[in-house]
């Protein structure tokens, strides 16, 4: 298997009674009442037959797929020919919108890289309370009232935006609403829609962003730009530790600060702490604190961890957390690359092997992508 096509663990979820109330004209079909007077009215469910368009696309490619028991995605995923890793426990023929949110938890807890999820409104609000806001998500439109921005527009599109993923194209990572409307009022005929929050959603990758000359980027715009969202993140009275390279050289410069090219710098309040920072310097100084990393691809093979930034010891990247780790890159350089994955080598297998999957790459002022780091 080559590097551009390590396996891509796929979490999948379905809402079995997701548009259940649409056929037969209940406008909707949240509550266990609604569920039970489609079905005598003649209802039959459809979330699972969309599932299955997404999930045709997706033959053939790299893909594990981990979900939850029968109708909340098993038998779609069997049907479509995988054959899936099963966890949790329903009881079948009686889901609940609790299950979703539990089942959501714990696929996340088991390292996907992206939860694929067949339902509607209803569905979008269980998983915007279930995961955290910078976990990937994307939904196969399958209920009646479809509000949010969380949906593809089609089931089959929703299964090309993940079989771009798998194959290591650029896919733009985007905040999405989710919304869900009164189904009472709706019924009475007021469409009174509400915000419930929003999830990052993959969408087809768009090449619009800081474009000239033909389509190329202007790689001093698309750097500031790329500052301009570090700066916005960046909390008081936290550390930044500003990793080698000139995109992170970029920020260092946005904030008026002297940079070691080479090195690595340690940045709090928009001040230098630390210029230049071995590897025991770093863990000293960030000793009991909280901190990100900030890194850039290094080099033309795609490595973002053990090429001219080792004094970010594993030590130091396990105290940090993967979560505290920001990878910002232009999307020329991305493109460079041509799909194969990004390169961890920090010396440590294990800590490499906990880095692998796919993680955001920031790319813009409010723009990102999905994209691999390689499982070596």
């Amino acid at each position: 298997m080559t590097e551009q096509q390590k396996t891509f663990r796929l979490g999948l979820l379905i809402n079995p009674v997701a548009g259940l109330g649409g056929s037969v004209a209940l406008k909707g079909s949240d509550g266990q009442a609604t569920t039970q007077r489609a079905l005598e009215l003649g209802a039959e469910p459809k979330a699972q037959q969309r599932t299955g368009i997404a999930l045709e696309v997706l033959k053939g490619l790299p893909v594990e797929i981990l979900t939850y028991p029968a109708e909340m995605g098993e038998e779609a995923a069997l049907a479509s020919g995988f054959i899936p890793t099963v966890i949790g426990q329903i009881e079948s023929g009686n889901t609940t919108p609790e299950d979703t949110e539990r089942a959501a938890r714990e696929l996340c807890a088991k390292g996907i890289d992206l939860l694929l999820f067949a339902g509607g409104d209803g569905t979008a609000r269980n998983i915007c309370k279930a995961l955290p806001d910078q976990f990937p998500v994307l939904g196969i439109p399958a209920g009646v009232k479809i509000h949010s921005g969380v949906y593809a527009v089609t089931p089959k599109a929703a299964g090309e935006i993940v079989a771009m993923l798998v194959r290591g194209e650029l896919v733009t990572l985007g905040d999405q609403e989710v919304r869900d409307i009164d189904e009472e009022a709706f019924r009475a005929g007021t469409v009174r829609a509400k915000y419930y929050g929003e999830l990052k959603v993959p969408q087809e990758h768009r090449y619009l962003q800081q474009v000239k000359n033909g389509g190329k980027e202007s790689e001093e715009l698309v750097l500031a730009d790329i500052a301009a969202e570090i700066i916005e993140q960046m909390e008081s009275d936290q550390l930044y530790i500003m990793g080698s390279g000139s995109t992170v050289q970029a920020v260092m410069d946005e904030l008026g600060l002297k940079s070691t090219l080479l090195g690595v710098d340690l940045v709090e309040n928009h001040q230098i702490v630390a210029s230049d920072c071995t590897a025991q310097t770093l863990l000293s100084l960030t000793e009991g604190r909280q901190a990100t990393i900030i890194i850039t691809i290094i080099g033309g093979q795609g490595h973002i961890l053990g090429r001219g930034n080792q004094q970010l010891s594993p030590e130091l990247i396990r105290r940090v957390g993967k979560e505290n780790i920001k990878v910002i890159a232009t999307k020329t350089k991305l493109t460079q690359l041509s799909g194969r994955p990004l390169i961890v080598d920090t010396g440590d297998e294990l800590l490499d092997r906990e880095l692998s999957g796919v993680i955001p790459v920031i790319t813009g002022y409010k723009d990102a992508v999905l994209y691999r780091i390689a499982e070596i």
